[in-house]
């Protein structure tokens, strides 16, 4: 048994080392090994007999593989032989089903746990100076990803009704809260994109427990509703949203607080159907909102205090939201979630869970290189902190233990150096500029296109 708890304990470490999580390290407490191997044994049987991977070298593998610029199980396998052979030990196989079935066996939870105890602490942990007037900023929003064309993808996350049987591919909406100062995720959830309960709406509201009091909530349009916003002023927090389309705002009513800016009382909208009559009952009659236009823009909020932020102030925070449109661009194209690879909805849930706990460990080592710099952390550059952790990880896989500290310390400063060019009011069309090849798009099932093309050859079809 000790033998296993040392040997967690190495697995844990090293994954620690490969986000520049060191002893002298800013930030070094959060997601201690000690904290890793906990995660682990609450949900992997203590008793589990030894394997050529086991949880938690899976777990750093699987991250690993999720951070590579080639996401193939082959391409693990691979490292993890040259690794072997370096080392002086024995050549272990190229074939990858070990490997696989070792991602099937990890339980999606110690991914999903790791990454929102990781996210809780860094969002806590953040100074001051990168929180508006103190507070914490979380951001949320909703964005889609594609998989493999398998039945139990199908099952799970079914393409859209307008593309035919066999010519659409299965797809998955997000919708994550994510905080402003960090960058972290703080917590997501997953729906199909179509059907009932997998509306936006529907994913906030099943993640205000990740909203805390004193917290401003940021969202676009779609989110402004009145049961929304109450539920999120219940917790103690403040709202900040664009007009929802289907309300208009009058500022000839209410009480005035300057030019388009005033407050107003919105009323108890009726019973919707998935509440109940005792939830209706507690509900105030009314919403006592703000409502402020600025730059053609009507924004509403709970700040209702003027002197404590103006119209001004509140449009600049409310463009604080474009953030999160960013971080989904990383998360979909520079950690190539975009397309998903994995075959079954279960595995699918997996990759995601991985792909997001490597995302925050990225962000974990930006912050602990903008605390050094002495930066705002959202000024760094994501993608090419991701390269410096997959390239000095390896080394400091590869070196000694005293060399770890200065390599850390490098690692840490390199990311520090890289700055974000400031580009206020970006504004970017929603279009491509580039071509795609001037190919016909396939409008049939792929295997009867493959038995059409042999058929005109007078060839034997073999699948």
């Amino acid at each position: 048994m000790k033998d296993n708890q040392s040997k967690h304990f190495d697995e844990a470490h090293l994954l620690r080392q490969q986000f520049a999580q060191y002893p002298d390290a800013a930030f070094e407490q959060a997601l201690s090994a000690e904290q890793i191997c906990s995660v682990v044994e609450q949900h992997c049987l203590a008793t589990v007999r030894q394997r050529q991977y086991p949880p938690l070298k899976t777990l750093r593998l699987f991250v690993g593989q999720a951070l590579g610029s080639d996401g193939s199980c082959q391409n693990v396998v691979v490292r993890q032989l040259a690794q072997r052979l370096s080392a002086g030990l024995s050549a272990a196989s190229t074939n990858t089903a070990a490997y696989c079935q070792a991602r099937m066996r990890l339980p999606t939870a110690i991914a999903c746990d790791l990454s929102a105890t990781l996210a809780a602490q860094l969002e806590a942990m953040s100074p001051k100076v990168w929180r508006w007037q103190g507070r914490s900023i979380k951001l949320f929003d909703g964005t889609s990803m594609s998989m493999p064309d398998t039945a139990s993808n199908q099952a799970a996350y079914p393409q859209s009704r307008t593309q035919a049987p066999g010519l659409g591919f299965p797809m998955v909406r997000i919708g994550a809260l994510i905080g402003l100062a960090s960058g972290a995720v703080l917590g997501y959830e997953l729906t199909p994109l179509r059907g009932k309960g997998s509306g936006e709406q529907t994913v906030l509201r099943g993640l205000l427990n990740k909203v805390m009091p004193g917290d401003i909530v940021l969202a676009d349009a779609l989110l402004a509703t009145w049961w929304l916003i109450h539920a999120i002023s219940a917790r103690g927090a403040d709202v900040l949203m664009a007009q929802h389309g289907r309300r208009k705002s009058d500022f000839t009513q209410g009480q005035s607080l300057g030019k388009n800016d005033h407050l107003v009382q919105w009323p108890r909208p009726a019973k919707p159907q998935w509440m109940s009559e005792q939830e209706y009952a507690q509900c105030p009659a009314v919403l006592h909102m703000r409502e402020s236009q600025v730059n053609g823009r009507v924004l509403v909020s709970t700040m209702r205090q003027p002197n404590y932020a103006s119209a001004k102030a509140l449009d600049q925070l409310y463009a604080m939201r474009w953030n999160i449109e960013v971080d989904f661009r990383v998360i979909r194209a520079t950690l190539g979630m975009d397309v998903l690879r994995c075959k079954s909805s279960q595995m699918i849930d997996k990759e995601i869970a991985v792909g997001i706990l490597a995302y925050n460990l990225v962000r974990w080592a930006m912050a602990a290189s903008a605390v050094l710099a002495q930066v705002l952390a959202r000024s760094l550059s994501f993608s090419t902190a991701k390269r410096l952790l997959e390239h000095f990880g390896a080394a400091l896989l590869r070196g000694k233990s005293q060399d770890e500290a200065a390599l850390v310390q490098a690692l840490l400063q390199n990311i520090g150096k890289l700055h974000l060019r400031a580009r206020p009011g970006r504004i970017e069309p929603r279009a491509k500029k580039r071509r795609p090849k001037n190919l016909p798009l396939l409008r049939q099932p792929r295997q009867q296109a493959r038995e059409a093309i042999q058929s005109k050859r007078g060839l034997i079809f073999v699948p």
